[in-house]
């Protein structure tokens, strides 16, 4: 398994390749998913920009979910799978909250300027990425994340 170290740098690049929030953090666990990176990039696309840019949960945080639920496996039972998994997500978003003091898109946004509405996203360029936060959360998921499964190992 890749250290978190690794794993944070792929998030970066990948965030810098123009990949969402989401799709950065899904990606960076990619070799320890049972998904190709096709489908990992498919399932991840949506959740981007608060959940289809619509400025709500954030793109690094929805991530927890599609990690998580790909990377344990889980009894026949759906009532005990959903309470330990919802249990594994809400500890994990409130380290988010923590370090960030939301998990919400559009309040984590509130200070950039130009901030574009709609479903087009934004052209990214070097002032894109000066203005915007959104790599630290990036980066701040995958710490979590790799947490959670070293915590679970």
């Amino acid at each position: 398994m890749q250290n978190e170290i690794t794993r944070k740098q792929k998030a970066y690049n990948l965030f810098k390749e123009g990949y969402n929030c989401c799709q950065s953090v899904v990606l960076a666990f990619e070799d320890i998913l049972p998904l190709d990176r096709k489908h990992l990039l498919g399932v991840s696309c949506g959740f981007g920009g608060g959940f289809g840019r619509t400025r709500n949960l954030c793109g690094a945080v929805s991530a927890y979910a599609i990690v998580m639920g790909l990377y344990l496996s889980h009894s026949d039972d759906p009532k005990h799978a959903k309470a330990d998994m919802y249990k594994i997500l809400q500890d994990m978003v409130a380290k988010f909250k923590e370090r960030n003091g939301s998990d919400n898109c559009g309040e984590l946004l509130k200070e950039v300027k130009n901030l574009t509405a709609g479903y087009m996203p934004q052209e990214r360029d070097e002032e894109y990425y000066k203005m915007r936060p959104c790599i630290k959360f990036v980066l701040d998921s995958v710490e979590i994340i790799s947490e959670a499964i070293e915590e679970l190992s």
